[in-house]
């Protein structure tokens, strides 16, 4: 299709959606129909499941790849792996990629999106210019951080659909080559892992840099560069795990593509775990093959003590205490370790995390498959821990906060002036009732 078609393509998607949402009773709470699958936490009780729906399925569209400006247009429902397929052509990338294939740049905004580029850019939010959002009565605002719905757009980001619906977004590239060489720094503590994270953030003097904790006293900074050319390419989609990789290599080479995707078989959760597993079943059992499955058995899920999956993000100054407090009380590994620069102070947060906030930079600490033993319930000591120290979780897990606690940290005057805008009658549920009430299966008026 030209430009002009694709456009008029759009705006037809655009208006069907708009009627969905006018003709609909404001009475009953409604959640998105769309083609790729969740990728929040698997939550049995999840009240959204019963949800009527909205179909977005069909906003998979790449409007326009600008290769002087170095943007990219697209529809919400856009695959990261579709972007990235179709920027390399043009020997670009997004400043953020994700992790895994079937996350989508509406996603990325709506939940939170975190790379080996996060240490540079921030978040994939940060790399974003302009939003299309579609309010639950049917109007659509152009939002950008200068316009008159200038906080409209930085409260989409981490609003988890309960604002309105992204429907197209305008976001930053970068260049790119066609292969990345990785190099495995290991260290003995937390003390000089941290050291050599802040002197590559200070220098500048890499593309990436992630790592895996693999115990308390081994410690893998995986620092890597775009190059030209490799002299042999590894792959991490079928036998080989990318993680294990890291603690066994000194340095390795993978085409870029594959190595944007490296995790998508897991991060540090790989199934099936066994060599025979994998040879049998490991081309199949991808991520997003285990998301649809939870999806249509939830009742396999724990409803009680459910495996702690999520992510934390805590400041770099108190990282060290952070991590002394887990090994004691939980004591699980390995943990995937990605610095993130604060690029702002985030509308979306309450004034009061800041105001003895010093970091520029954090450290997502990303923890997979714990099971859970006892009574204790990991997930709100973990909360809890991260309010005393100044860090904050993501809210694509399990959350316990009461509602008190929750607004603490989030920005409810914030919210609540764009919620009056954009769905005054509730109709997509607020954060904190859809992340903390109606995602546990919970009374939506606790």
């Amino acid at each position: 299709m030209s430009p002009a078609e694709l456009d008029a393509f759009h705006a037809k998607k655009v208006a069907r959606i708009a009627a969905q949402l006018r003709s609909h009773p404001h009475t009953r709470p409604v959640s998105l129909r769309k083609q790729a699958p969740p990728h929040q936490v698997p939550k049995r009780g999840d009240l959204r499941r019963r949800d009527d729906k909205i179909d977005i399925s069909d906003l998979t569209s790449i409007l326009d790849i600008d290769t002087v400006r170095r943007t990219c247009t697209a529809e919400s429902g856009v695959t990261f792996a579709d972007l990235v397929t179709a920027t390399l052509r043009y020997g670009l990338v997004p400043m953020v990629v994700p992790e895994l294939e079937t996350i989508t740049v509406g996603g990325a905004v709506s939940g939170c999106s975190i790379e080996s580029m996060s240490f540079r850019y921030g978040g994939f939010h940060d790399s974003c210019l302009e939003y299309e959002v579609i309010t639950a009565q049917g109007d659509v605002l152009t939002c950008t951080p200068e316009n008159q719905h200038a906080l409209v757009f930085q409260m989409m980001h981490g609003a988890f659909g309960t604002l309105g619906i992204l429907s197209k977004l305008v976001f930053k590239l970068v260049p790119a080559r066609p292969f990345v060489h990785v190099s495995y720094e290991k260290y003995p503590t937390f003390a000089a892992y941290r050291a050599a994270i802040l002197d590559h953030y200070d220098r500048g003097d890499v593309d990436f840099m992630d790592g895996i904790i693999h115990s308390p006293t081994e410690f893998v900074l995986s620092v890597a560069n775009f190059v030209d050319h490799a002299p042999y390419t590894s792959r991490y989609d079928w036998m080989k795990v990318y993680y294990k990789s890291t603690r066994e290599l000194d340095e390795d080479y993978l085409d870029t593509r594959h190595y944007l995707f490296r995790y998508n078989r897991g991060v540090t959760n790989v199934v099936p775990r066994s060599v025979i597993g994998r040879l049998v079943f490991g081309k199949v059992l991808d991520s997003t093959t285990l998301l649809r499955a939870a999806e249509r058995v939830p009742w396999v899920l724990r409803r009680e003590h459910p495996t702690v999956t999520l992510d934390v993000f805590v400041p770099i100054s108190k990282a060290d205490e952070f991590l002394r407090w887990y090994e004691q009380e939980l004591g699980y590994f390995p943990l995937w370790c990605v610095p993130y620069k604060r690029v702002r102070d985030y509308e979306w947060i309450s004034e009061s995390f800041y105001r003895d906030m010093r970091d520029t930079l954090f450290l997502d600490l990303a923890i997979y498959g714990m099971k859970q033993r006892g009574d204790r319930n990991a997930h709100k000591l973990i909360e809890d821990k991260l309010r005393e120290l100044g860090g904050i979780k993501t809210l694509i897990s399990h959350n316990y906060y009461s509602r008190d606690e929750f607004w603490s940290t989030w920005n409810k005057r914030n919210y609540d002036t764009v919620k009056a805008l954009t769905d005054p009658e509730n109709m997509f549920r607020d954060l904190y009732t859809k992340t903390c009430r109606a995602a546990m299966g919970l009374d939506e008026r606790g």
